[in-house]
């Protein structure tokens, strides 16, 4: 990958999960920064597609537009066990009926649907674009990036938030029985999807800097 580090975008102003994709990738030679470093204001983006890869896509490209630089964007989908397809979240994980979704009221509809259906079996189908420049666009949604089986229960683990992440509150590890929040960091990262995200950017980079040569 050369001497420097690689400068990146990471398309996302949230904090959180910028800081978790830093985590991910600390072990390579990487500066990757959020929306919130660019002076501009980032466009909006429609985020209409009906897959994670298809909103990925769009946002990636969106932002290299407007920012000419290398950039990456991720978008999940979020998918149950057992439940009628007309409830399935899917890409639409914030939205409920038109309607987007705060922290706190994706906390109480979620928790709701665990009540009326039981603990859901859940989890998170992930997506990722990078676009390096207009002619080296790369994408995986694949087993890879998914996260393994978690629960959803009714009832939260206490009256702890974690901004950004609605949802941990409500999110059991199924072998355990236990809380997320009541493991550790590296209990919880073995339910993560870091080896996925880690191994794309080690193949597209390494292809980039052989395409160099």
């Amino acid at each position: 990958m050369g001497e420097g580090r690689v400068k990146l975008l990471y398309g996302t102003g949230n904090p959180a999960k910028l800081e978790v994709m830093r985590s991910r990738l600390s072990g390579m030679n990487l500066e990757i920064m959020g929306l919130m470093d660019m002076e501009e204001a980032p466009p909006k983006v429609p985020e209409d597609g009906s897959t994670p890869l298809e909103n990925a896509r769009q946002k990636a490209l969106a932002y290299f537009a407007a920012y000419h630089r290398p950039v990456f964007s991720c978008d999940s989908g979020l998918y149950f066990e057992g439940v009628p397809e007309e409830i399935q979240p899917g890409v639409h994980v914030r939205t409920v009926g038109g309607k987007y979704l705060t922290d706190d009221e994706m906390r109480v509809y979620y928790a709701g649907l665990a009540e009326k259906y039981g603990d859901l079996k859940a989890f998170y189908k992930n997506a990722i674009c990078l676009v390096l420049d207009e002619e080296h666009v790369f994408e995986r949604m694949d087993a890879s990036l998914e996260s393994v089986p978690f629960l959803i229960t009714a009832k939260p683990c206490s009256a702890i938030r974690h901004e950004g992440f609605p949802l941990d509150s409500l999110c059991k590890d199924i072998r355990t029985g236990r809380y997320f929040y009541e493991m550790d960091e590296e209990q919880v990262e073995q339910g993560a999807v870091q080896d996925g995200f880690l191994e794309f950017f080690c193949n597209v980079l390494n292809r980039k800097e052989g395409l160099r040569r």
